[in-house]
């Protein structure tokens, strides 16, 4: 029998190619037994059977020697082969296990990944809720100005910073000041203390060379015993000097124990709290007095600031009205000096001026009747032009008097167009008492005023006003 043939024999194959590898222990008189009941079994049946090796193992016994001698080399072969395959077979087992453990911590890693990730997820989605929460309760407006409110507070912080090294610098400079006013001082006082003690060294100088003197003067013993029974009466006197200081300091003592016990009296209770009280009462009155004095002094240049540009301002006024009004060549304008009397004070004294080609002269006894009163009528004009607003009734007592017709005309002129300036404020009157019909005329126009009251007496000696059309 070949070995193409016993490999057609079914017994024979799962000898031969075992699908487990522990079937490949058999040994030959197990392959030969195999053998043996095939043969049985063919037999049994009546026939070589369906088996074509099987009936071939039945006509010939040393056939099936011959291949039970081949199995056994065949598994013995087997066996050396199986060898480094069984040592293969534990190697790919130990990597089989070390890659099942490390595919188990990887798959686990993945899991513990998957839920953070998952966590991180949820996270994500509260987050991107409150995002638009956020956005929807638009404070992104808010959260820009808190940006610029802090972009701002930053560079202040820079400002104050800057300014802060700044003073650092000052502050270094004034120690480094202070240190060598400090070091002078010390000089100084050393100095002071050199002077004191060489001052003191002269002085017991004198002392010991009077001394030196008294001791070479003395004379005689009786000279000696005068002087000691001299000194016996000082000491004696010195004595009841200290008796009496004595008795004054018990005195004194015994006023400080009754006062001791007056102060525990109910009227004298919490003197030390009261009298704090009222000293401190005292410093506030003081230091309110020394602010009431600065508010004074500030109040008073500005009363001065204020007196002073109202004063230029009534000089405008009356410069351009006696320039409008004064027809004649020798004053070319007037104006209000003010002198203080004091520094420092709001008295002062005021005096009418008059310049011509520069110069400047006071109009007191150099001026006519007239220029006085026009003058006098230019300055209330100015006066009320200026501190009227707000009240501006004008009341002018026959303004003619004194007045030549030149003047008086100007006169007019000057009260037409101060009316005319002021006729569409609603708080401006101006009353005119004249005699002067003509003077009345020139300034009662209809534009400015409809009707003007005439004042006569009838002959009852009746004084009548009645109004009459201009």
């Amino acid at each position: 029998m070949s070995e193409g043939d016993w490999r057609g024999c079914t017994c024979c194959r799962r000898v031969a190619l075992p699908p487990d590898p522990r079937a490949l222990d058999l040994t030959k008189g197990e392959a030969l037994r195999c053998t043996e009941q095939g043969g049985r079994r063919s037999k049994a049946r009546g026939g070589w059977g369906d088996c074509y090796p099987q009936r071939r193992l039945a006509r010939t016994g040393g056939t099936q020697i011959r291949a039970a001698v081949a199995i056994a080399i065949a598994t013995s072969h087997l066996e050396e082969a199986l060898v480094p395959l069984s040592k293969e077979r534990e190697s790919l087992l130990q990597e089989y296990k070390a890659l099942k453990e490390r595919f188990d911590q990887e798959y686990d890693q993945l899991a513990e990944r998957k839920r953070g990730f998952q966590q991180e997820i949820d996270v994500l989605g509260t987050l991107n809720t409150r995002i638009k929460g956020y956005l929807d309760s638009n404070k992104v407006e808010k959260l820009n100005e808190l940006q610029e409110r802090h972009t701002l507070s930053l560079s202040q912080l820079q400002k104050c910073e800057a300014r802060k090294q700044d003073i650092s610098v000052e502050l270094d400079k004034s120690k480094q000041l202070l240190r060598s006013q400090d070091q002078l001082k010390r000089n100084i006082d050393d100095n002071l203390n050199y002077r004191k003690t060489k001052a003191e060294v002269d002085r017991l100088t004198h002392d010991i060379e009077l001394l030196e003197d008294n001791v070479l003067s003395i004379g005689s013993m009786s000279t000696i015993e005068a002087d000691l029974k001299r000194h016996a009466q000082e000491k004696e006197r010195l004595l009841s000097e200290y008796n009496r200081c004595q008795g004054t300091i018990s005195v004194y003592q015994s006023n400080i124990s009754k006062h001791k016990l007056e102060l525990k009296q109910t009227q004298y209770k919490d003197i030390e709290k009261r009298y704090f009280n009222q000293l401190l009462q005292l410093k506030t009155t003081e230091m309110a007095n020394k602010d009431l004095d600065r508010y004074y002094a500030a109040l008073d240049k500005a009363l001065m600031r204020f007196h002073t540009m109202k004063m230029e301002e009534i000089n405008k006024i009356i410069k351009e009205l006696w320039q409008q009004t004064y027809r004649g060549q020798d004053i070319d304008c007037i104006s209000i000096n003010s002198d203080s009397e004091g520094a420092g004070t709001r008295s002062y004294s005021y005096r009418v001026v008059m310049q011509n080609g520069g110069a400047e002269l006071e109009m007191r006894g150099r001026c006519s009747a007239g220029q006085k009163v026009l003058a006098s009528l230019i300055i209330r004009l100015a006066l009320a032009e200026t501190f009227c607003l707000n009240c501006g009734i004008l009341a002018l007592d026959e303004p003619t008097t004194n007045l030549d017709g030149p003047n008086a005309e100007s006169l007019a002129a000057a009260l037409l167009r101060i009316m005319e300036s002021r006729k569409g404020q609603e708080n401006f009157q101006l009353i005119i008492i004249t005699h002067d019909e003509r003077f009345a005329q020139l300034i009662g126009q209809r534009q400015l005023a409809e009707k003007y009251y005439r004042i006569s007496k009838d002959e009852h000696v009746c004084t009548s006003v009645c109004a009459r059309p201009l």
